[in-house]
């Protein structure tokens, strides 16, 4: 099954008032394929049902999975495969997002936006999850980054074509237990004349709020202040980076568009470029236009939740998506065998990898498919990735090892855990620099990347490797170009 993918655009065009000169437009793209042009989509539409629990809405959900100039703190593992295609627990990143939208009632489609060039990489997935989840899967790419709002408003006439009530919005950064479904049912009792929009939340520590967008509630939980990453504390309530927005979205980012073409300066040369196609929803939208209207509520969640910003951040949110299969999904984690390999608590190990039966995995380990671990191998806390090999004895501790990767015999692969505070409550992962102010690395895993050769009995510490080298000795604490 091949499904072709989407260079799909909206059609609509404005200029730069009181300039000789033409802005580029979030519209100005060449059509490829599949373009919609719905004259019957109308942003200004009430949906009186939405004041309504029990009403079923039309839903669409629109993934922003970014483009290859983001994601590069997910070096050397982003070099080989798109970032939200890089698999946690088993799965791609996205998978997730698409598994938990797919059960919703009356989802009809699920779009991707993001900048990555079409791939082979990508068909496949779209084409496996049309036919695992039996859903619509389209990937609308952009020609240049739009913003999280640019991008939405750009596509504007596909999102909107077959009149969705509501539009689920989720970065692809992202992992959790989404609660959609209670988003959803929250989402319904908030306004009567479906105009509304609701964006999750989470609780985080008075420091860490600062790295997110921080929210203001009152008590009916109406958003009253919203500010991106504030310079001095707001609130501990921040945005989870998924929203449930009525079609009603759409009229306020076309009044940011038009208000930033008036306001264009044009002194300097790219200006009009620049402020014309990037449109935020953080910045432009949720700070500056939605409080305002009264509409724009919040739901709070306790269910797990974290940003998927580095590598490091992979080792944690493989533990915790490991953690709920054990409740959804038993199915998918290594069973105990005493036949087998010694499985100590949550282990996923794809039906196409072997796994010695003297080997020892876990907890929270993920071995894909081809990959092979031999005779007395340890692996913990720990991402091995597809066609990689783990010789007799190695020892693999909070580390990823790359695509088609060997680890020598009696060799160790260490990382050092890059854990939340336990004593903090509602601490979250830090997303720290890669280096420390004196020039150090800071302490983090140990990521290898493709296909490395690392020979027997040499240790590798708390370094990354890129792509294809041949090590010879022992490492710590280095980046091996």
């Amino acid at each position: 099954m091949s499904i072709p993918l989407e260079n799909n655009t909206a059609s609509s065009s404005s200029s730069c008032k009181g300039s000789r000169t033409t802005c580029p437009n979030l519209s100005n793209y060449d059509v490829s394929v599949g373009t919609t042009n719905n004259s019957n989509n109308n942003t200004n539409s009430n949906n009186t049902n939405c004041g309504n629990k029990t009403a079923e809405l039309m839903l669409k959900t629109v993934i922003l999975i970014g483009g290859p100039s983001k994601g590069t703190r997910f070096r050397p593992l982003s070099l080989d495969l798109p970032k939200p295609l890089f698999p946690i627990a088993g799965f791609p990143m996205i998978y997730h997002h698409i598994e938990a939208t797919s059960k919703l009632p009356n989802m009809k489609e699920i779009l991707l936006v993001g900048s990555y060039q079409s791939s082979k990489h990508f068909s496949y997935f779209i084409a496996s999850m049309q036919q695992q989840f039996k859903i619509v899967v389209r990937y609308l790419q952009e020609f240049e980054t739009l913003g999280t709002a640019g991008g939405l408003f750009h596509f504007r006439d596909q999102i909107l074509n077959g009149n969705p009530d509501a539009i689920f919005v989720m970065n692809a950064d992202v992992c959790g237990e989404f609660p959609l479904k209670e988003m959803l049912d929250f989402h319904k009792t908030c306004s009567p004349d479906g105009r509304q929009f609701t964006i999750l939340a989470t609780e985080a520590t008075r420091q860490q709020s600062l790295n997110y967008g921080c929210i203001v509630e009152n008590e009916k939980h109406q958003v009253l202040h919203y500010v991106e990453k504030p310079h001095t504390f707001v609130s501990t309530l921040i945005s989870c980076g998924i929203y449930l927005f009525s079609t009603a979205i759409f009229e306020h980012i076309s009044v940011t568009f038009k208000e930033m073409n008036e306001e264009i300066s044009f002194d300097i040369e790219d200006s009009c470029r620049v402020n014309c196609s990037v449109i935020r929803l953080e910045q432009d939208i949720f700070s500056k236009r939605l409080p305002q209207t009264g509409k724009f509520f919040v739901y709070q969640t306790n269910n797990f939740w974290s940003q998927v910003k580095s590598a490091s951040a992979t080792i944690y949110a493989n533990r915790h998506y490991l953690a709920i299969y054990s409740r959804t999904h038993p199915e998918r984690l290594a069973p105990p065998n005493k036949m087998g390999p010694l499985i100590i608590g949550d282990v996923f190990i794809d039906p196409g990898a072997f796994v010695h039966p003297t080997a020892v995995l876990g907890p929270n380990v993920t071995v894909s498919k081809g990959a092979n671990v031999g005779p007395g191998a340890r692996v913990r806390e720990s991402i091995i990735l597809e066609g990689a090999v783990l010789k007799d004895h190695c020892c693999i501790l909070y580390s990823i090892i790359g695509w088609k990767s060997v680890v020598g015999e009696w060799a160790r692969i260490e990382g050092t855990p890059m854990d939340p505070n336990p004593n903090k409550p509602f601490a979250k992962l830090d997303s720290w620099d890669l280096f420390q102010e004196d020039g150090r690395l800071h302490p983090s895993i140990t990521v290898i990347g493709s296909n490395v050769h690392i020979p027997a009995e040499v240790v590798v510490l708390n370094s990354i490797v890129l792509p294809d080298k041949d090590l010879d000795r022992s490492f710590k604490n280095q980046i091996i170009l």
